[in-house]
């Protein structure tokens, strides 16, 4: 077993593991993919304050986000296809959650289904949704997930139009895998995985296949997706969505301080700083240059959080420190599924949260809610200072 001390290490074998498709799902970002690649580099450009004598003993990183307590001030962010990484992916993701104190998210599209993650997992867990324009199946989605004891509701509001993703357009993306002489090729050669996903029943996408108007099996699926995302999104339609789930929701996908103020006056819980991962809007801004003039711009009328980026605890601190509450791990815990399955998700966790725990303790502070912009240097344009 080779000694894990950082995500790359669960990413090399995570390469080495999953088929170039899923891979490439994952590890990817639309068009030229400058965001996909700035969402990581530009942590780089903040640097962290070391202070000494300062008594780094009794630390904790305990917190709430949307008024749930955590273990630190991080969740698993939806993720579609995670049982596609591993079999019964999304099952193993939650566990490792649920063991390491902190929310898993269930993605609309999911292989495992909402069923299926709470009949296998102890404590509530967020849903994702999108905004589609079916109204019943949205209705009947929500009730799905309330009669599994969800606690929060996610919004994805930035994909009612998808951004170009090459690779994934290359690759012929599907669940299960199209059979390819390439895919076939490819698939070959990872043969623990192919093991895995034959033991497993679960190869579809198990909230959509048989519940959606006209989705029997998945060969239907393709012209289902291509219908259903609701293209006259507007704010007024969010409401509505928010309406139709009646409880805690999180908008995901926020990237603009004018987007953010409306997010608060509607009344969200929480609000994730977020570009998809650099998979939509191409050229966009990172997430983490955007943070802080929306933290800024909202006050104290909504949680703000991030994802995008997250690949160590010391970007998780960074984040902290610009004023989020908390963020979600994307690629970082898929890494970890990918290489070593719901152990590999644990160490994810473990390995962010060891870093947040150091890094957090050399820049003199104890507790992770006491953690401010002073413990950071920020280039003076590190936001954007553009004509």
């Amino acid at each position: 077993m080779p000694v894990i001390t950082e995500i790359a290490d669960l990413k090399r074998l995570y390469r080495r593991r999953v088929p170039k498709m899923f891979y490439d799902y994952a590890e990817s970002g639309s068009w030229s993919e400058q965001t996909f690649r700035e969402n990581v580099s530009d942590f780089n450009d903040i640097y962290l304050r070391q202070r000494i004598a300062v008594d780094m003993t009794g630390r904790t990183l305990a917190t709430t986000m949307a008024g749930e307590e955590v273990a630190m001030p991080m969740a698993l962010a939806p993720v579609g296809l995670l049982g596609m990484q591993s079999a019964d992916g999304e099952i193993k993701a939650a566990r490792a959650a649920e063991k390491a104190g902190i929310p898993f998210t269930l993605s609309t599209m999911s292989i495992c289904s909402i069923e299926d993650v709470a009949e296998h997992t102890t404590k509530p867990f967020w849903f994702q949704v999108y905004t589609l324009k079916d109204d019943d199946f949205m209705s009947r989605l929500m009730q799905r997930a309330k009669d599994a004891k969800c606690s929060a509701l996610v919004i994805t509001v930035d994909l009612q139009i998808l951004g170009q993703r090459h690779k994934d357009l290359k690759n012929g993306l599907s669940a299960p895998p199209k059979l390819t002489p390439a895919s076939i090729a490819n698939m070959a050669t990872k043969v623990p995985w192919g093991l895995e996903m034959l033991g497993t029943k679960r190869r579809f996408f198990g909230n959509i296949v048989g519940h959606a108007k006209g989705v029997s099996d998945p060969s239907s699926l393709s012209s289902w997706t291509a219908e259903a995302f609701d293209h006259a999104l507007d704010w007024d339609r969010i409401k509505e969505l928010m309406d139709m789930w009646g409880g805690k929701v999180i908008l995901k996908g926020i990237l603009d301080v004018e987007d953010a103020v409306k997010a608060a006056e509607l009344g969200a819980d929480a609000i994730i700083v977020s570009n998809h991962g650099g998979r939509q809007l191409d050229g966009a801004m990172s997430s983490i240059r955007m943070l802080e003039p929306i933290v800024k711009a909202v006050g104290d009328k909504v949680e703000v959080w991030l994802d995008s980026g997250i690949r160590s605890g010391q970007d998780v601190l960074k984040a902290v420190a610009l004023g989020a509450r908390g963020v979600m791990l994307g690629r970082s815990y898929v890494y970890g599924l990918g290489a070593m399955g719901e152990a590999g998700v644990s160490k994810a966790i473990e390995v962010i949260g060891k870093e947040l725990d150091t890094s957090m303790a050399l820049c003199g502070k104890r507790d992770i809610r006491d953690v401010s912009r002073e413990i950071l240097q920020v280039p003076a344009d590190f936001s954007g200072n553009f004509a």
